[in-house]
This record gives structure tokens, sequence and C-alpha cells, in this order.
């Protein structure tokens, strides 16, 4: 399937990859994940990268976890790697029913943020993820989509509000110290997630197709 790219779209930044990382044996799995992220319907296809992006980035979440908290966050750190498949499997799901696909990517989302908020502590500033979400539904929803659109951007609001302060403690969950240093890094997380949300966005200005 060809990758739209309305208005210098989002899809041709696998294009704009450097050479070098294009060659020496990554050029493989650069043209796989293309097209395994590959749709003509343009919300879709951002959908899709999205999904890869933050699934890619999984792995090496418990990583920055134990640097910034410590050793003590090892357990609950490599328990964040459960929505790795959750996120892989999202372009799949989106070639299946494509509407349904980008409410999958939606709901994950916010459930994994909630997951990992309980886990790693409501200090860790994990809920800080709803952010992101929020901007994730103007992303995958047109206005003429308006009840998904909606819902979406109403949600993470209601789960933030319903649940904060009221996590069930978990054995995981940072102290301390450590909880300063993984608060810092998940500020800063969120705050590169919203700038490459931002970046999407201005690829969706030239959109054509109002597909589902």
């Amino acid at each position: 399937m060809r990758m739209v790219r309305p208005g210098g779209s989002v899809t041709t930044g696998w294009r704009r990859l450097p050479e070098v990382l294009r060659c020496r044996g990554l050029a493989w799995p650069i043209a796989k994940s293309r097209a395994y992220a590959a749709s003509d319907d343009t919300r879709v296809a951002t959908a899709n990268l999205i999904a890869l992006v933050l699934a890619w980035n999984t792995p090496f979440y418990p990583l920055y976890l134990l640097a910034a908290g410590g050793n003590a966050m090892s357990p609950g750190a490599w328990l964040t790697l459960c929505s790795f498949p959750v996120f892989l499997a999202v372009p799949a799901a989106t070639r299946r029913r494509p509407f349904a696909g980008r409410a999958f990517l939606a709901i994950a989302c916010i459930l994994n943020t909630v997951f990992c908020t309980w886990l790693l502590g409501e200090a860790s500033g994990t809920a800080l993820f709803l952010l992101p979400c929020i901007v994730l539904a103007a992303l995958l929803f047109r206005r003429a989509e308006r009840l998904a659109l909606a819902a979406f951007l109403v949600f993470p609001l209601i789960v933030g509000a319903l649940l904060d302060g009221r996590y069930p403690r978990s054995p995981f969950g940072c102290a301390g110290a450590s909880c300063s240093g993984i608060l810092w890094m998940n500020a800063l997380s969120v705050a590169v997630l919203l700038v490459f949300f931002g970046y999407l966005a201005a690829g969706l200005d030239g959109e054509s197709r109002p597909g589902g």
C-alpha cells in the first residue's frame, strides 16, 4: 500500500532518516516498518506511525527508569514492557478495521498510562501522560467523527480526575529521592511527545481522504 503524504505529510519522516541509519543493516527493518505502517488513509497512517514509535521506545523506558530512580525501580521498571506487544499490534488492527484500530490505540495509551501510574506510583508523575492522550485524539479522529473525537478528548480528563489520589498502593512504586528523578524524566518525555504530536498535526493539514 502507498503512504499518503499530504502537504509534506508525517509519513515522509521515514524518508528523511539520515543516510547513516539507512545503511549497514538498518535498511531492512526500516523498510519493513514502513510497509507495516503503510496506509492510504492519513489518519490510519498517523496512528500506525505513533504506535510503532511508542513500541520502539517501550524497551528503553525501563532503562530510563533505572537511570533516573536507581536499582530500587528494577521490578516495576521491567513490568512496563507489557505494553510493547499492544502498541506493536496496532497497524495489524487498523488494517482489519481502520476506525476500530485507531480507537484501540487511543484506549491502549490511556490504559497504559493508568497501569504505569499505579505501577510506579502517583509521585512518579506518570499520570502526566494523560495530556498527550488528549492531543492524540485530535490526531486520530476527524471532525466528522464527532462522537469518537469528543469521547477521546474528554475521557483522559475524566480518568485523571477520578483516579487522582485514589490509585491502590503499588509494591513497585518509587519512594523518596528516586521519585524526583523519575518525575523530571516523565515530564520531559511528555513534552517530547507533545512536540512530536504537534509535528504530526502539521502534516495532516492537507489531508484529502475522509475514510474510516
